[in-house]
């Protein structure tokens, strides 16, 4: 190696990088296509010579090589979680967000608080992960707590900066960025014109496509994809200099090379955000990219730390969704399906319509009343809507049929059909003009339907085909056991085979007896036993979330993880201590309880243990050193000075303690405001340590 090409080489890679930025980030080339090419061959040619002079960050190093064939991406599980961004619709909910904020900061007015406006753009969200400046790693948002490692399709992304620049900023030692991965309108079109050229399908819409092509496994074929990213947040910046206001933050991201849309503004007040919003969506088709709202984040990262988030959401930000985009289309049936766990909804069969981009050929009604309320009857025109320009819905009537059509009975969709029969299955209201009713027996199994409130419910439990596929794919799926090779289609295999006649016997297969099956072989067995015996060790929350009680999904699995030692705490639990916790109310507390009192449950998950499954607890060690009141249960009772109730609940969750609603033998502290009640005389009696506000700011060492 010369020292000359080093130097080269040093000089060729500075010099793309600068024209890298000005093309695709500040839209200000200064070089032709020509002039580019020619100094990206120059330093190919370099590199292809002296291949010990190649690095990870070379401006010719986008592309990776492919996964090789059946292979799927690493999961990694996020250092902090990307939660959601709570969706609000219409000044009102706006508003109540605000007083939300101003109640647990103590404020009496938000005219002075300064927000952090843009458009909230629809994408594919993903975090970026610099070390010392360098791209280390791009991961999905996947469920918000584990994502799939995209890096190599990430790097072919030409606006994200594979080293980002220090010339006007010192860079931090670890920095991880958040933001949309899209595509322009205009882009996709260009793209789906040259795909229809090529003879290759027509993609749907821009955000499909993005998601698409960055679960590709070659990333070659990603980089044909004319991708974009735009910067949204800064989940981490360790090492350099601090920073004060989101503004600031925002700046220094810039700086270093990564791309902001330019749409984002710095307002003062509330009137200013909706005022915002308001000029966003009325030119919402004039911006490049897909939005389907606005998002407004406090400006002040002091105020953001002080607010903190809940089991979903960061509280000092919200997502003010845009009024959907309506079509109307012909309803050709209402289908009664079944649930995981037994309810029946209809579900409206359309003609098939595009709703914002994306094409509609079914959505669900909820239940009965509302489809009384909408007065619909087969062979309507009905309007549909994308709530939140996400979930397809019908929102009433066009227009009433009318007379008799001819052909009608020709035009039943044909997934409504028995394949065996030809005959429309049970459940099933497809004639012209007929007007729903919810059948009195379960269209799956026949057993007599019950009412449970405005919902209807088949109470068969897993005698009920559609109920032992949906709790098993759900047991399998992503949030609780998570078996990627036990899909929905392979269950219901499984389960006509009589191979599952309950979920747990998913850890109890056969190889013998899957060998047997349609399209197994010795390979597909061996990989997924290999998986099964790989998650047979689950956490606590994803556990819960497998058992398919009522209500409990993945924040409340959480919850209830975090409230009760381990499952016989849990088992034992009475509905009084289950409302304990703040988040669970008696119908939930009422369900849970139930749920674990039933003598099928109790088989379901003895059943689940006999296949060795072993829940995985939090280390007892790691809660000893979780903070001040790790693994103690504490009561807020009275006024505080300086803390809003909220903020103090926070505290003390992020001190590894609990908060809940009553005083019991249970209780470890009691902290005391002014005016506090009858909680502090019950603390008395059962002899409770109590806390007043200076104590309780001193133990967790905010205040000496």
């Amino acid at each position: 190696m010369t020292k000359a090409a080093a130097e080269r080489v040093r000089e060729l890679r500075e010099v793309i990088r600068h024209h890298d930025r000005l093309y695709y980030i500040e839209s200000t080339p200064e070089l032709s296509d020509a002039e580019y090419d020619k100094l990206f061959r120059e330093l190919e040619e370099l590199e292809a010579a002296q291949p010990e002079l190649v690095t990870a960050d070379s401006p010719t190093q986008r592309v990776g090589a492919p996964l090789p064939e059946g292979q799927g991406f690493d999961k990694v599980e996020h250092e902090v979680p990307m939660l959601s961004i709570e969706s609000l619709f219409g000044e009102e909910e706006v508003r109540e967000f605000e007083e939300k904020i101003l109640r647990f900061l103590k404020l009496e007015s938000g005219d002075e608080l300064l927000w952090s406006v843009e458009p909230k753009f629809d994408g594919v969200s993903a975090a970026l992960v610099y070390e010392d400046g360098v791209l280390v790693r791009g991961v999905t948002r996947g469920d918000g707590r584990v994502g799939e490692d995209v890096t190599a399709n990430l790097r072919t992304v030409r606006n994200i900066p594979l080293r980002l620049h220090s010339e006007q900023r010192a860079l931090p030692r670890r920095l991880e960025v958040r933001g949309e991965v899209v595509m322009s309108r205009e882009s996709f079109k260009r793209f789906n014109k040259q795909r229809a050229a090529e003879g290759a399908p027509i993609l749907a819409n821009p955000r499909n496509a993005t998601s698409g092509a960055l679960r590709r496994n070659d990333p070659s074929e990603v980089a044909k994809y004319p991708l974009e990213f735009h910067f949204w947040a800064v989940a981490r910046h360790e090492g350099g200099e601090a920073f004060a206001t989101n503004e600031e933050l925002v700046a220094a991201v810039i700086d270093w090379g990564l791309p902001d849309s330019g749409f984002g503004e710095k307002v003062t007040g509330l009137d200013a955000c909706l005022a915002y919003h308001d000029r966003v969506e009325a030119r919402r088709f004039e911006i490049p990219f897909d939005v389907d709202g606005v998002v407004a984040k406090l400006d002040d990262l002091g105020l953001r730390e002080r607010l903190g988030r809940t089991a979903r959401a960061m509280r000092w930000q919200y997502a003010h969704k845009f009024a959907p985009v309506e079509a109307t289309s012909l309803l050709r049936a209402i289908e009664v399906q079944v649930g995981p766990v037994g309810r029946l909804t209809p579900r409206a069969h359309v003609d098939p319509v595009e709703v914002g981009g994306v094409t509609v050929r079914h959505t669900t009604l909820h239940n009965a009343d509302h489809v009384e309320k909408l007065g619909l009857k087969i062979g309507d025109r009905v309007f549909l809507e994308r709530a939140g320009d996400v979930i397809p819905q019908v929102m009433g009537v066009a227009k009433k049929g009318a007379g008799k059509a001819s052909g009608w009975e020709d035009d039943v969709p044909e997934e409504l059909l028995d394949p065996e029969t030809g005959k429309v299955r049970p459940g099933v209201m497809w004639r012209y003009g007929e007007a729903f009713h919810m059948p009195s027996k379960c269209p799956a199994c026949g057993t007599a339907a019950v009412a449970t409130g405005k919902y209807w419910t088949c109470p068969n439990g897993l005698d009920c085909p559609p109920q032992l596929v949906g709790r098993t794919t759900l047991l399998a799926g992503r949030g609780a056991f998570e078996i990627e090779r036990l899909g929905k289609k392979l269950i219901e295999q499984l389960v006509s085979e009589g191979m599952i006649e309950s979920p747990p016997d998913v850890f109890h297969l056969d190889p013998a007896k899957l060998i047997e099956l349609e399209r197994w072989g010795e390979k597909s067995v061996e990989n997924l036993l290999a998986e099964l015996e790989e998650r047979r060790r689950v956490p606590f929350d994803r556990f819960l979330v497998a058992l398919a009680i009522p209500e409990v999904g993945t924040a409340t699995g959480r919850l209830l993880a975090r409230g009760f030692a381990d499952l016989d705490a849990l088992r034992a639990a009475s509905e009084e201590e289950l409302c304990d916790l703040e988040g669970i109310g008696p119908e939930m507390a009422k369900s849970i309880a139930g749920w674990f009192a039933d003598e099928r449950n109790q088989a379901f998950l003895a059943r689940l243990f006999e296949g060795g499954v072993t829940i995985e607890l939090p280390d007892p060690e790691d809660a000893d050193a979780g903070g001040a009141f790790a693994g103690k249960t504490l009561v807020l009772t009275g006024t505080l000075e300086s803390l809003s109730r909220a903020e103090a609940k926070r505290l003390v969750e992020d001190h590894g303690g609990r908060v809940v609603s009553s005083v019991s033998k249970k209780t470890d502290f009691v902290v005391v405001g002014d005016k506090p009640g009858s909680k502090k005389k019950k603390a008395e009696e059962l002899d409770v340590a109590l806390l007043d506000e200076e104590a309780f700011l001193r133990r967790i060492g905010e205040r000496a």
